[in-house]
C-alpha cells in the first residue's frame, strides 16, 4: 500500500511539473478566454499585445515590448498567420514617453495613413471591428499588419481606438 502511495504522489508530482513549464502566452491565453480583457491585463508590465479572438480570447497571437514592423515575417514575437488575424489588442506597456501603441493597416509603415493608436490608459481594445484605421477608414478587425511603439503627440483625434 505504501508503493502504491507513494507511485501516486510521484504521479502528482510528475503531472504538476509538467503544468509548470506551460509559456508565459499559453497561461495568459487560458486566463483571457475564461474572463476577457479584464481578467487578462497583467498590470504594467511593457507589454502589447494581440488576441485572434475578441474579448482577449482565442489564441494569443503575440506579446512583446518591442515594435514589429511586419506581423506577416518570420522575425519577432509576431509572425506569419498573425498577420490581418488580430480581433482584440491590449497595451501594458509602461507609462511615460513612447507609452502608445499604434496598429497599422501595412507592413513598414510608421505615421502613414492606415493606423489607430492605443493609449495606456485605454488599456484594450476588446473588438477591433468598432475601430476604423486613420486616414483610411476600413476596419482594424482582422487586418492588422504591424505595430510601433510611439509618443501620444503621433496620433491626432480620430485615430484613438477603444
Amino acid at each position: 500500500m505504501h508503493k502504491m502511495g507513494t507511485a501516486v504522489a510521484a504521479l502528482a508530482l510528475a503531472a504538476a511539473g509538467l503544468t509548470g513549464t506551460a509559456t508565459t502566452a499559453q497561461a495568459e491565453n487560458v486566463r483571457a478566454q475564461e474572463a476577457g480583457c479584464s481578467t487578462a491585463w497583467p498590470g504594467r508590465d511593457g507589454y502589447v499585445r494581440a488576441w485572434k479572438d475578441v474579448n482577449c480570447g482565442g489564441t494569443l497571437l503575440g506579446l512583446t515590448q518591442g515594435d514589429d514592423i511586419n506581423w506577416a515575417d518570420g522575425w519577432g514575437q509576431f509572425q506569419g498567420s498573425d498577420n490581418d488575424n488580430a480581433s482584440s489588442v491590449m497595451n501594458s506597456g509602461y507609462l511615460g514617453g513612447e507609452d502608445v501603441v499604434a496598429f497599422y493597416r501595412n507592413a513598414g509603415q510608421r505615421y502613414q495613413d492606415g493606423f489607430g493608436c492605443l493609449a495606456p490608459g485605454e488599456l484594450y481594445a476588446d473588438w477591433l471591428g468598432d475601430n476604423y484605421y486613420y486616414g483610411q477608414g476600413s476596419s482594424m478587425n482582422d487586418s492588422i499588419s504591424s505595430h510601433a511603439w510611439v509618443y501620444s503627440t503621433g496620433c491626432p483625434s480620430g485615430s484613438w481606438i477603444t
